[in-house]
């Protein structure tokens, strides 16, 4: 059955109460999977076609009192239009409440107050109902859509305190005026809000630049010059041009040319990669200083960087199971604050007997109280973690694998192309008797020239630059080595199993030394003389040793389990100091061992090519995918890294546990605020003007918590 996707910009949300409200609304529609973030305005939208369309998901949005439209793919929501308008309606609210300031610190300095009633209340009014009409609108909204959010809270309290003051003012009847506790409350409360927006812009900071990488034009020739065209005009196969210093437009292959491309966008990696004939090409990369011809091979949203945009994007978008207890407090917040501030009256009435006395710090608990904070703690923290792993080349699925990268305890490994190069390299060239080094090669190079067996490729690369003898008379010998005529005389390769069938005699020391180094070994023969022994392995890559040690310092357990000979990956393991290890494990026996791990309740990630590690990989808790830009690994993996380093995987590990430590830390933060400023405010020891100022500062310094996450840098 196939499943539809909608993602929707919504409007008018202020808190968390909102965002609950929505995706409560949206997720009682049958067939309907919803995701709401407040941090970027935007609902995720899963559902059946069949039965749901886009215009009944809409229209659910607008009964909760809220507006949606269909958000365009590829396209960031512009928030400088709602930006700027909570800039004036803050700097008309400080104009007039400014005035307020002066004739507050008068007071406090002991003078009498020097603004008349009437000018207060003149000074008042266009703050109450001009900028903090946002506060009526919203409140409105919320409760004609059957709910409550911080909305009401602000226009209850700043109301109750603003008409208390004119029935004072219009009656002559004794008592306080509280002009400027409601216009301070709403100056302050639009300064939060202010600074919110601006600090919630620079959350997707990370995506934007990830979207500004997408180059919009590609250079095509045509008549012999060339030609600037749109990228949306190239279809697959198409022919294109890459000029020095450019950024290549479309994934592509290059069909002729040579030159180096900075692939630090998608990797992380700061050098340059050199590129010929035949290798693959990615949109925003930067090409060097050679002019490259190229042929697309994916265009637009078919190019891996539009592939990463996506799922960084629905990975911002998505919530760790730690949010869970957050919504379910949300749902409820608003109304049990104004339960709370109704017998905090009624309890100061019937103490203190008076209405003002009861209504100040009744006041004070609707003011004081933020849900904001709550709804930004989680999802301000993940959009940045999110975004700043994707700059180092990290891409991380959802945040249920952001989440359980964090709680790993053990790492199950494979070994080729991830702990070694995955490839092998000549590593031992020994001549036997008076044989030289070139002689060896010589010969080896002209029975292997031929062959594209991975470890003919090897020698013959080892072999570069020195002359290939005449070879005739090729004959393959089943798996276990070839034979021809070299200079005339007979001459053979292979294992040594193979040559001694030929009658030719070795000391068997050597090559227990090579073998037992995990090394592959092949000799050869040349007239029925042994020219001596060619080592080989796949090995390891240079950062791998200070990345096993990395993660073994961070506490996690490893474990190679590879379909290799047990001898080659014991010296493997060894090597790095890695105790657990199994070898000659096929791909549907590691998802075995991930089950064998399960059954000991361990927390397992997998760490493999995403290819015929596939089994494994689902299997564990955490997948990590090593991916060299492949989009298979994209599709597979809960984490794949751009480039085939396992220190990448130390440092996903290593941002998930400080991006989980924020959301913590915020979370605290967010409830404890609340939980100390409710029952403060409740026994009258906040001032409502203090209490708008703390829940204005709230949401910011949780925000700002988040944003730290941007210093974070991999070791």
């Amino acid at each position: 059955m196939p499943e539809g996707y909608v993602e929707l910009d919504l409007e008018g949300m202020t808190c968390a109460a909102c965002a609950t409200r929505i995706e409560s609304s949206l997720n009682k529609l049958e067939g309907v999977d919803a995701s709401v973030n407040l941090a970027t305005d935007r609902a995720t939208v899963r559902f059946a076609p069949q039965s749901i369309t886009v215009d009944k998901l809409i229209a659910a949005v607008r009964d909760t009192g809220y507006d949606a439209h269909v958000a365009k793919e590829g396209e960031l929501r512009d928030h400088s239009g709602a930006h700027r308008a909570a800039f004036r309606e803050f700097l008309v609210a400080a104009i007039f409440t400014a005035p307020f300031v002066l004739e507050m610190t008068a007071m406090a300095a002991g003078g009498h107050g020097l603004l008349p009633g009437w000018l207060q209340w003149l000074l008042a009014t266009p703050v109450q109902f001009w900028s903090g009409w946002r506060f009526y609108s919203g409140a409105w909204k919320s409760l004609a859509g059957g709910g409550a959010n911080m909305d009401v809270l602000v226009a209850l309290g700043t109301s109750a305190a603003y008409f208390l003051s004119v029935t004072v003012l219009l009656f002559g009847l004794p008592g306080h005026l509280y002009f400027e506790a409601s216009a301070a409350v709403i100056t302050l409360v639009l300064l939060g809000k202010f600074l919110e927006a601006r600090a919630k812009a620079r959350t997707a900071q990370a995506l934007e630049s990830l979207v500004r990488l997408q180059p919009k034009t590609a250079w095509v020739e045509k008549d012999g010059r060339l030609v600037e065209v749109g990228i949306g005009s190239l279809n697959p196969g198409d022919a294109f041009v890459v000029r020095p210093g450019d950024a290549i437009a479309l994934d592509g292959r290059i069909v002729e040319g040579d030159s180096s491309v900075d692939e630090a966008m998608l990797t992380g990696e700061s050098m340059p990669v050199e590129k010929h004939a035949g290798s693959k090409v990615f949109a925003g990369t930067i090409n060097g200083m050679r002019l490259l011809r190229c042929v697309a091979t994916g265009v637009g949203r078919d190019t891996l960087l539009s592939g990463i945009i996506r799922l960084v994007a629905a990975a911002q978008g998505s919530k760790p199971p730690v949010q869970r207890l957050v919504d379910q407090v949300s749902a409820v917040f608003v109304p049990v604050v104004v339960v709370i501030s109704v017998i905090t009256f009624a309890a100061w009435w019937f103490v203190g007997g008076t209405f003002e006395g009861a209504l100040v710090p009744a006041v004070a608990v609707l003011v004081i109280a933020c849900p904001c904070a709550l709804g930004l703690a989680t999802p301000a923290a993940l959009m940045v973690g999110v975004g700043r792993a994707a700059r180092e080349g990290i891409l991380i699925r959802n945040a249920e694998a952001l989440e359980g990268a964090e709680k790993l305890d053990v790492l199950v490994l494979d070994k080729t192309g991830t702990l070694t190069r995955g490839e092998p390299a000549v590593t031992d060239v020994v001549p036997a008797g008076d044989a030289s080094e070139e002689e060896l090669l010589r010969v080896a190079l002209a029975l292997e020239m031929h062959s594209e067996h991975p470890l003919a490729r090897a020698i013959v690369k080892r072999a570069a630059g020195i002359a290939t003898p005449a070879m005739t008379g090729f004959e393959a010998h089943g798996g276990r080595g070839v034979s021809a005529q070299v200079d005339g005389q007979g001459a053979r390769l292979g294992s040594p199993e193979f040559l001694s069938g030929s009658g030719v005699s070795f000391d068997a020391a050597v090559l227990d030394r090579l073998r037992g180094e995990g090394k592959t070994v092949v000799g050869v023969v040349h007239a029925t003389r042994l020219l001596g022994w060619i080592a080989l392995a796949d090995e390891l890559r240079e950062t791998t040793p200070a990345a096993v040690r990395r993660l073994l310092a961070m506490g996690i357990e490893l474990v190679v389990v590879s379909g290799d000979n047990p001898a080659t990956v014991k010296a493997i393991a060894d090597r790095l100091g890695i105790r657990s290890w199994k070898a000659g494990v096929l791909p549907e026996g590691k998802a075995a061992e991930i089950d064998a791990l399960h059954a000991l309740n361990r927390k397992v990630g997998m760490a493999g090519d995403g290819v015929n590690d596939a089994p494994a990989l689902a299997k564990a808790d955490v997948s990590f995918a090593l991916a060299g830009g492949t989009g298979v690994a994209i599709e597979t993996a809960d984490i794949t890294l751009m480039k085939n380093d396992l220190a990448g995987v130390a440092d996903a590990i290593a941002l998930s546990r400080a991006t989980l430590a924020k959301i913590r830390q915020n979370l605290f933060f967010a409830f404890v605020y609340n939980v100390l400023g409710i029952p403060l405010a409740a026994f009258g020891l906040l001032n409502p003007v203090i209490a708008g100022a703390a829940m204005a500062l709230s949401s910011v310094s949780v925000v700002s918590n988040a944003l730290l996450l941007n210093r974070w840098r991999p070791r």
